[in-house]
């Protein structure tokens, strides 16, 4: 008997996959991604061979050499003397040409296009040469040098320049473009009208780094603006200027102080992305600075009148500096520019006061100094002042002469800075614990310190033994053992005084009496904590040993 064959069901699956390709097939035609994979790339020849070298350097090379020798030809027949034909002559023919130039690379076909780029900074490079030719070179000029007209004259050069360099987005344009600019400050008879020219060029350089997203602009003005200011602020040694800082204007080092916060804000603005954070943040450590540097030494050497205003006006710009950078994330903004502006108010503390007070004064910004890396979230700058405060108090024991008191204020210091670390750990989310404990540990020691030359010698003892009272109605107070464990080393600390130096230099009234308080203080002590520990374990018998005095209420913080 015949079997006819068993059919088989279709399968789902194959429905779908058709189903699919159908899709798939659809999304190609509307790309058009075949007709894009049919046309076939012109035949190059392979990066590195010899082919390809000789190719760049007979169309990149040549053209680079060429545009710049022609320029450089173009510029010293300009620079010639011409006896017979009018002062304006060699600057309209070098406007005629550096016309000419734009034209050519305006026109110039997309094939030509490395030929058109030298073309266009060629003809920017000499529009700015024919400006100074009116004023300079040769034996009779256009306009006398240094005079009102002859600096419009090359600023407007030069801000066209920039015009030109922005429109194209080239950044090796714009770097031309600021060469003219910050040499105009430079050429400018005036040096107000210089350092003007340096603030407006920077503050263009800033904008459009920031605005085009390209730091590398920024990174180019820096040393060019700051390299313009130190040259005017030395006399303009380049116009025959003595070499030596003079006080330009009265608002000469605002300049500095423009450039410095435009630089800051156009990288924070034109940084993006990782691959630019490490170049961004190097060239924001640069600004601060070499910047701030700049401004001290001006300010010191010819600004002595107002170095204090000076250097406080620079603190309060870099402080505020400080904050838009605060936001970027693993950057270094806010901890260069915090610091820089600290420095600037040590100086005018330091040229304000004299020692011993300056001391005072110093530590008291220590604790502004924290109290400023907290609001900003920075670690970096809690631990850097840190080392700074232990050198300040080093400072202070080796030039003090005599102890007046400002031991105390140190120890207080380090106490308020390690509470106000302890009291903005939770709402900051600031890890601390290691700094609140280095402060604490210097408060440890610059109590028994500054008693030990403030109190008579025989009331050493007992000074120390109250300093140890007050650290346990601290940790009373704060629910603390920290400050716990201060009064027991410092009880300890008097008995090992006592023992060595009370009884062989103290008188027997003294040596007797700071016997009996210690021993009565320390055997309270113990009487206290034997309550509150028997009190612990009864209420929590089985359960977590509760701690002695402030460990009940929670461990608190510094």
């Amino acid at each position: 008997m015949d079997h006819e064959p068993a059919v088989t069901p279709p399968d789902p699956r194959d429905a779908g996959f058709k189903s699919l390709e159908a899709r798939v097939a659809r999304i190609e035609a509307y790309l058009r991604l075949d007709e894009a994979a049919a046309v076939q790339k012109p035949a190059t020849a392979a990066p590195g061979s010899d082919e390809d070298l000789e190719f760049r350097i007979g169309q990149e090379w040549f053209a680079k050499v060429g545009m710049a020798a022609l320029g450089v030809g173009v510029a010293f027949t300009l620079s010639l003397p011409y006896a017979g034909l009018p002062a304006a002559a060699p600057s309209a023919v070098g406007y005629a040409l550096s016309a000419g130039l734009f034209l050519l690379a305006r026109f110039c076909p997309p094939h030509l296009e490395v030929v058109s780029g030298f073309a266009r900074a060629t003809a920017m490079a000499l529009f700015y040469f024919s400006g100074l030719r009116l004023c300079f070179f040769g034996e009779r000029h256009a306009l006398a040098a240094g005079s009102a007209a002859a600096g419009l004259v090359l600023a407007a050069s030069a801000a066209a320049n920039v015009a030109i360099a922005y429109r194209r987005r080239s950044p090796w344009l714009f770097g031309l473009a600021l060469v003219t600019g910050y040499a105009t400050s430079l050429a400018a008879g005036s040096p107000a009208f210089g350092l003007v020219l340096v603030a407006l060029f920077s503050l263009a350089a800033a904008a459009a780094g920031a605005r085009l997203g390209l730091p590398a602009l920024i990174v180019t003005a820096m040393p060019l603006a700051y390299a313009a200011y130190i040259l005017l602020a030395l006399g303009n040694p380049l116009l025959g200027g003595a070499a030596q800082f003079a006080a330009v204007t009265p608002w000469a080092p605002a300049v500095v102080l423009v450039c410095l916060a435009a630089f800051s804000m156009g990288l924070l603005r034109a940084t993006r992305g990782d691959r630019e954070a490490m170049m961004g943040n190097a060239a924001i450590f640069l600004n601060a600075s070499v910047g701030f540097l700049v401004y001290l030494a001006h300010t010191l050497a010819c600004y002595q009148e107002v170095f204090v205003a000076a250097q406080v006006g620079a603190s309060a710009v870099l402080l505020a500096l400080a904050f838009p950078h605060a936001r970027q994330k693993d950057g270094i903004g806010s901890f260069v520019c915090a610091m820089s502006g600290f420095a600037a108010l040590s100086f005018a503390i330091m040229k304000a006061t004299h020692p011993p007070d300056v001391f005072v004064w110093l530590s008291v910004q220590s604790v502004i100094v924290v109290a400023m890396a907290i609001w900003l979230r920075s670690r970096f700058i809690i631990v850097a002042n840190f080392v700074i405060f232990l050198g300040i108090l080093a400072s202070y024991v080796a030039v003090a002469g005599e102890e007046r008191g400002i031991s105390i204020g140190f120890g207080a210091v380090a106490l308020v800075t390690a509470r106000l670390l302890g009291w903005q750990q939770q709402r900051l989310e600031l890890r601390t614990g290691l700094m609140r404990n280095a402060y604490l540990v210097v408060a440890f020691f610059v109590f028994p310190y500054a008693l030990y030359h403030l109190v008579p010698g025989a009331w050493v003892g007992l000074a120390w033994v109250g300093a140890a009272l007050l650290y346990y109605a601290i940790a009373a107070i704060l629910h603390n053992p920290k400050y716990r464990y201060m009064a027991h080393a410092t009880l300890l600390l008097t008995a090992l005084y006592l023992c060595v130096a009370g009884i062989s230099r103290l008188e027997p009234l003294f040596r007797n009496l700071s016997f009996l308080v210690l021993g009565a203080v320390l055997v309270v002590v113990s009487l206290v904590f034997t309550r509150l520990r028997t009190r612990a374990r009864a209420r929590g018998q089985g359960g977590s040993n509760a701690g002695p005095p402030g460990a009940a209420g929670g461990q608190g913080t510094s």
